[in-house]
C-alpha cells in the first residue's frame, strides 16, 4: 500500500470515535488508507479495547422527531440536523422539524429524496424550505434523515418514543394491536435507544456483518496466540456472544435483567414480538 498523508485532524478523529491511542489510530489510519471504518476494523483486529461512536452516532446538532399514525398502522422519523445546538433548541428550528415529521406521516414517501420534493406549501417543496430557512438563520440545515414503518390493519401497530432533548427517536412495531400494549412498546422502544441493537433478531442480522464479525475474531484469536484448528470455534462463540448483546429480543431487558427482551414481551401477552424497529440519533 503506498503511504498517504494522514493528518492529525483524522487521528484525532478516530481517536474521539473510538478511544484508542493516538499512535495505534495513526497505525490504523495508514493501513487502511484513511479509510475510517476500515481503521476501526483494524484496530479491532489488534484486539484494541474501543468504546466505539460508530458513523451513525457521529452526527451533528438537531432535532429527531418520531411520530405515528392515529390507528397506530405507520410511523415516521426525521432528524432536522444543524451546526449549533443553539439553533437546535429553537422554537422556530423545532416547529419546522414538526411540519416536516407530519409531512412525512401524511405521505409515507419512499425515501429521505421523496420527502425532500414534496410539496410544503406556498408554492414550495420541502427541499426549498430548508434552502429558505438556511438563509434565514445563516447556518447549515439539512433534512438529512428519514424512515418510517408501515403495518396493516389487524397485523400490528406501531409505537414511537422521543428521547428527552429531541435528541434520539425510536419506532418499534408489535405484531399485535390494542391499546393495552402501548406501554410494552414503549418500553422496549427506550430499550432501543439504551442499547442500540442492530436487528431484531440474530437471522435479521445481514450476511456482510456476520462475516465482518467474524473475520474480526478470527484475527483477534490469531492475535492472541491460539491454534489455528481452534479458531473458527473460538469466533463462533464470540459472535453468538454478539448475538446475544446486539440483536433485540435477545438483549437483556434493561428494565429488569432477570429476562430477555422477547421474555418480557412474552409476559406482557402470549405472542407478543416486535417485527421492526428503527433508530435515529444525534451523535
Amino acid at each position: 500500500m503506498s503511504e498517504i498523508a494522514i493528518s492529525a485532524a483524522d487521528v484525532k478523529k478516530l481517536r474521539d470515535m473510538t478511544g484508542a491511542g493516538m499512535m495505534e489510530c495513526k497505525k490504523a489510519l495508514g493501513e487502511s488508507g484513511g479509510d475510517f471504518e476500515a481503521a476501526i476494523d483494524f484496530l479491532r483486529k489488534q484486539g484494541q479495547k474501543l468504546s466505539i461512536k460508530r458513523a451513525d452516532r457521529d452526527a451533528k446538532e438537531g432535532v429527531v422527531l418520531a411520530l405515528t399514525s392515529a390507528n397506530r398502522n405507520s410511523g415516521v422519523i426525521i432528524r432536522l440536523s444543524s451546526e449549533t445546538d443553539f439553533v437546535a433548541k429553537n422554537e422556530g428550528f423545532i416547529s419546522l422539524a414538526k411540519e416536516f415529521a407530519d409531512i412525512a406521516l401524511k405521505n409515507m414517501p419512499a425515501n429521505l429524496e421523496a420527502l425532500l420534493a414534496l410539496p410544503f406549501g406556498g408554492g414550495i417543496s420541502v427541499s426549498d424550505k430548508v434552502a429558505e430557512y438556511l438563509g434565514v438563520i445563516g447556518e447549515k440545515v439539512e433534512l438529512a434523515q428519514y424512515e418510517k414503518i408501515e403495518t396493516k390493519a389487524g397485523e400490528g401497530q406501531v409505537l414511537p418514543y422521543i428521547h428527552s432533548g429531541y435528541r434520539a427517536g425510536v419506532l418499534v412495531a408489535l405484531n399485535l394491536e390494542g391499546p393495552d400494549l402501548a406501554d410494552a412498546g414503549k418500553d422496549v422502544a427506550m430499550q432501543v435507544a439504551a442499547m442500540k441493537p442492530v436487528a431484531v433478531t440474530k437471522d435479521s442480522v445481514s450476511a456482510e456483518t456476520i462475516e465482518r464479525e467474524l473475520e474480526i475474531y478470527r484475527d483477534q484469536t490469531r492475535a492472541e496466540g491460539k491454534r489455528e484448528d481452534m479458531i473458527d470455534r473460538i469466533a463462533q462463540g464470540r459472535l453468538d456472544k454478539f448475538f446475544k448483546e446486539s440483536t433485540l429480543l435477545s438483549q437483556d431487558f434493561v428494565k429488569d435483567g432477570s429476562m430477555t427482551v422477547a421474555q418480557y414481551l412474552d409476559s406482557v401477552k402470549k405472542g407478543l414480538t416486535v417485527t421492526d424497529f428503527k433508530h435515529v440519533m444525534l451523535g
